[in-house]
């Protein structure tokens, strides 16, 4: 899975919405406010910043070369993926997947729900 292909399975999920608060070069996705993931271009190379869970953050990094601790984030709660690769698509699903459920957490009650419903139909 290439970028591309990343950021457009983001814009799959229900209720995301695409912003700029950082700049024009990094592209932010958040649910219900929440932000759950970015997406850059460093020297032509593509990253993206997803929260994680810590104790499969730091599996993930120690499993593959491609995967580091956040840039510019919390490095205990969120990991970059750097596309150097096409990456395995499933696990990069499921990685999105997860920050997107994650964030989720912090929002209302309701607004959760809701959309956790929207995921799953």
């Amino acid at each position: 899975m290439e970028i591309d292909e990343a950021v457009s399975f983001i814009l799959s999920l229900p209720e995301v919405e695409e912003c700029q608060p950082f700049g024009p070069d990094v592209l932010v996705y958040k649910v219900a406010g929440k932000m759950f993931a970015t997406a850059a271009e460093d020297k032509g190379v593509g990253q993206m910043n997803l929260k994680c869970d810590p104790d499969r953050a730091l599996d993930l990094r120690d499993r593959y070369d491609w995967i580091i601790p956040g840039y510019h984030m919390n490095k205990k709660h969120w990991n970059t993926v750097v596309f150097t690769q096409s990456q395995p698509a499933a696990l990069l699903k499921d990685m999105i997947t997860e920050s997107f459920t994650l964030s989720l957490k912090g929002a209302r009650k309701d607004d959760r729900e809701r959309i956790l419903a929207s995921l799953i139909s």
